[in-house]
């Protein structure tokens, strides 16, 4: 969404810096018609890049990354998009109804992980482990998983893989979930001490509320 909105702000900046520069050159300065929009041609791709590089220097102020951190960051999550994509894929095709619960879990932490990073990629930091190691290694699972299921005979070396298979990818989900809990670390410490200051706040004023009472009634 945010990339869009940016497209759409750039774009108008552009238009609205060739428009004026094509008025300003043909009546103002009475140049010709192709000069003038020439120049305003020019005029609209400087309005462009400079529209870029404001939005892109406001985007990066916004999530207090560098440049360089943002490119980084954006580039991981072109990579992850496809990998989660298949993972999804997979997971659906799985004709395994013991599995179901586990597998929408799997399916929702990870796309979680995602939008949130997305949404906000600072957070990616906190993330990486997924990124980079547990998010393939579903991907790698639940793909030989989906393969060694589908067979029509299964003999007791594949019955065994797959029992051994939904082990791990038990354990694998349940590290995936414990990313997510170290993405949300912050925000969590940081409601639990806006949830102290209340505590404080509400203690506060019922003492004062009784201090007023008791002064009330000695003064009856």
């Amino acid at each position: 969404m945010n990339g869009f909105l940016g497209f759409v702000v750039k774009i108008i900046s552009g238009f609205n810096t060739m428009a004026i520069v094509w008025l300003l050159s043909f009546f103002a300065f009475d140049q010709s018609f192709w000069l003038s929009s020439g120049l305003a041609i020019g005029g609209g791709v400087a309005g462009y890049l400079l529209a870029s590089m404001l939005w892109n220097w406001r985007l990066l102020k916004k999530h207090q990354l560098t440049r360089g951190e943002y490119k980084y960051i954006q580039k991981n999550l072109r990579e992850a998009k496809p990998k989660i994509h298949r993972l999804q894929k997979t997971l659906f095709s799985i004709r395994d109804i013991p599995t179901l619960k586990q597998r929408f879990e799997l399916t929702k932490v990870t796309r979680k992980i995602y939008s949130m990073t997305k949404r906000e990629p600072r957070r990616f930091f906190q993330g990486e482990r997924f990124f980079f190691s547990h998010l393939d290694s579903a991907v790698e699972l639940t793909e030989k998983y989906a393969f060694l299921s589908s067979q029509p005979k299964k003999s007791w070396e594949i019955q065994e893989s797959l029992s051994q298979t939904r082990r791990t990818l038990k354990e694998l989900t349940e590290y995936i979930e414990e990313d997510l809990y170290h993405m949300l670390s912050d925000d969590m410490e940081e409601l639990n001490f806006e949830l102290d200051v209340a505590r404080h706040s509400m203690k506060m004023l019922k003492e004062t509320k009784l201090e007023t009472k008791a002064g009330d009634y000695h003064e009856r």
